[in-house]
C-alpha cells in the first residue's frame, strides 16, 4: 500500500517526502524494523521513538510516523500524536477487520479473563469461529499463541484481526485494559458488544485515582465505540455507566436488569441460574423468555461472569437456547478457582486474585465450598499500586482463618518490605504467617490444611514465573509447586 493511501486513516496527518512509496509492514519496535515498513515513532515513559529512527532507516524503513522531523532522509507522515495515529494507520493497512470480524470486549478490574473466555466458548459451541485475545493466551484460527500483555499495541491487534479472518474466525472474544484504552491501543476496533464487569481499586500506579479509573473504562463505552453496550449494575461504577450512556444492563444480585440472574443455585461443582429480563425476552424462542443456566465455575462471582457472558453471546446474535448450552460445556480458564487434586483430604484452589475485591470474592466462595477453615496464601507485586497491598492484608483476615502472607512478583522492589505492608493489613487475623519465599509458604499452608479445610493460593494463578529486579523472571508455577508439596506431603517421611 502507498504512504499516501495510507495516510487517508489520519485526516489531519502531512505528508513529506516521496508519498508514493510502498509501504510493506508496520513496526513501532525499531529492533523489529523489517524492509519495507513504516516506523512510528512513538513517544515512551522512557524513550522516545524519534532516537531511533535512524536505526529504523538502517534496518529497512520506508517511510516514518513522526511528531517532529528526526533528521532522517526518509518520507514522513507528520502527525500530533504518533501513538494515536498507530490504531487508524494499523486498520486501514489491514483493511480495517474488525468490519467484518465480530469483536466482544470485556473490561473492569476483575472477571475480565472468565468472561472473555466464556463468550469464545459460547461462540464456538454455537458454530461461530472465534478467536482471543487476553491476559492468559491468543488464539488465531484455532492455533494458541503466547502473549506479553492484557492488550496488545494497535499495529500488533490490527495484525492479529486480519490473521483471524484469513484463518477462518468470524468474532472475537478479547480484554480492553484500561491502558490499552488510554494509550489508543483499541481506538479503530468495531465492537459488536463492550462489556463492563465492575470496577475496585488496582492500577493506581498507572491512574491518579479511582476516578481517573473510570474515566479510562468509560472510554470504551463512548457513543460509536460499540453497536451494543453492556454493563454490571451489580457495581456502583457500572449504576453510572448506566445512567450516563444508553447501556443494557445485567445483575446476578436481583437488580432490575436486561439480563437478571434468579433463582441462583450454589455448589462445589458449579452454579445454576434462570436468566430472565426484558433484554432476553427479545430475544427468546417462544413465550416466557426465561432460559435456566448450568455453569461449571462455583462461586457467586462467577455467576456474574457467566451471566455477563451468556447476554454477551446473546447480544453478538447466539439464540438463548444455543448460548446456554454453551456455558453449560465451558471450560474455565486456567488459574481461575483452578482446583489441584492429589488425593489430599482438603481442597487447594489456584486462583489469579490479586486485588482486595477479588480476593475477598475467592475466599468467600471458598468458604461455600467447606465446612472447615480457609487457609489463605497470597501477597502484591511490587512497582504497583502500593495503597492496595494492606487492604489485600484485611481481605485475608476477613475471609481466612489462618492467612500467609508472601511473595508475589516483587520486580525491583524489597520482597521482605512489600510483604511487610500486606501484613500490617492482616493483623487481625486468627492465624497470621509470614513467610517471604513463595514455595515455602505454599508448603506451609498445606502443612497446617487439615480434612475439610480449604486452601486458596491467590495472586499468580496462570503465571508461570516470579519477576524480580532488572527483569529477572525465575520459573514459578503456584499450581505445580501445590502439586509437588501435595505430593511430598503425602509420601512417607
Amino acid at each position: 500500500m502507498r504512504l499516501d493511501e495510507l495516510a487517508t486513516a489520519v485526516p489531519s496527518a502531512r505528508l513529506r517526502g516521496d508519498a508514493s512509496v510502498e509501504i510493506a509492514g508496520l513496526a513501532y519496535d525499531s529492533r523489529r524494523v523489517g524492509p519495507g515498513d513504516l516506523f512510528f515513532c512513538v513517544r515512551g515513559e522512557r524513550a522516545d521513538g524519534h532516537r531511533f529512527a535512524a536505526a529504523a532507516a538502517e534496518a529497512g524503513a520506508a517511510a516514518l510516523v513522526v511528531e517532529e522531523d528526526p533528521g532522517v532522509a526518509l518520507p514522513q507522515l507528520a502527525v500530533a500524536d504518533a501513538r494515536a495515529a498507530m490504531a487508524p494507520l494499523a486498520a486501514r493497512f489491514h483493511g480495517d477487520p474488525t468490519a467484518e470480524l465480530k469483536v466482544v470486549g470485556v473490561t473492569g478490574t476483575n472477571g475480565k479473563t472468565t468472561t472473555a473466555f466464556l463468550v469464545r466458548e459460547i461462540l464456538e459451541a454455537a458454530g461461530v469461529r472465534c478467536g482471543l485475545l487476553g491476559t492468559v493466551k491468543q488464539v488465531v484460527g484455532g492455533t494458541e499463541e503466547e502473549v506479553e500483555r492484557t492488550t496488545p499495541e494497535a499495529v500488533d491487534l490490527q495484525r492479529s484481526f486480519r490473521r483471524m479472518l484469513d484463518a477462518g474466525d468470524r468474532a472475537c472474544a478479547m480484554e480492553v485494559s484500561s491502558h490499552a484504552l488510554v494509550l489508543h491501543r483499541v481506538d479503530a476496533i468495531r465492537f459488536e458488544v463492550a462489556l463492563f464487569t465492575n470496577l475496585t481499586q488496582d492500577h493506581l500506579d498507572f491512574h491518579t485515582d479511582m476516578e481517573d479509573y473510570f474515566a479510562a473504562k468509560r472510554r470504551l463505552f463512548a457513543e460509536g465505540r460499540a453497536r451494543r453496550r453492556l454493563v454490571n449494575v451489580d457495581d456502583p461504577y457500572g449504576r453510572r455507566l448506566a445512567e450516563e450512556l444508553d447501556c443494557l444492563t445485567f445483575s446476578a444480585a436481583g437488580r432490575p436488569a436486561d439480563y437478571a440472574a434468579t433463582e441462583v443455585e450454589l455448589g462445589a461443582a458449579g452454579a445454576a441460574f434462570t436468566v430472565s429480563g426484558p433484554g432476553l425476552r427479545k430475544r427468546a424462542a417462544g413465550e416466557g423468555g426465561e432460559v435456566r443456566v448450568r455453569t461449571g465455575l462455583p462461586g457467586h462471582f462467577n455467576v456474574a461472569n457467566a451471566l455477563g457472558a451468556f447476554a454477551a453471546a446473546v447480544e453478538a446474535g447466539v439464540e438463548p437456547e444455543r448460548a446456554a448450552a454453551g456455558l453449560a460445556g465451558a471450560a474455565p480458564p486456567p488459574g481461575r478457582f483452578e482446583p489441584i487434586d492429589e488425593g489430599q483430604g482438603f481442597a487447594v484452589l489456584v486462583d489469579y486474585a490479586h486485588t482486595p475485591d477479588s480476593l475477598r470474592n475467592v475466599l468467600a466462595a471458598a468458604r461455600r465450598l467447606t465446612e472447615g477453615r480457609v487457609i489463605a496464601v497470597f501477597g502484591a507485586g511490587g512497582d504497583r499500586d502500593r495503597g492496595k497491598r494492606p487492604k489485600m492484608g484485611r481481605a485475608g483476615a476477613e475471609g481466612a482463618e489462618v492467612v500467609v502472607v508472601t511473595s508475589d512478583n516483587p520486580r525491583s522492589e524489597d520482597p521482605e518490605a512489600i510483604v511487610a505492608e500486606v501484613a500490617a493489613g492482616a493483623e487481625g487475623a486468627a492465624e497470621l504467617v509470614v513467610e517471604v519465599d513463595r514455595r515455602e509458604a505454599i508448603r506451609a499452608a498445606l502443612r497446617r490444611a487439615e480434612p475439610g479445610d480449604a486452601v486458596v493460593i491467590a495472586g499468580k494463578g496462570h503465571e508461570q514465573g516470579q519477576e524480580f529486579a532488572g527483569g529477572r523472571k525465575v520459573p514459578f508455577d503456584d499450581r505445580e509447586v501445590a502439586r509437588a508439596e501435595l505430593r511430598a506431603l503425602g509420601s512417607p517421611a
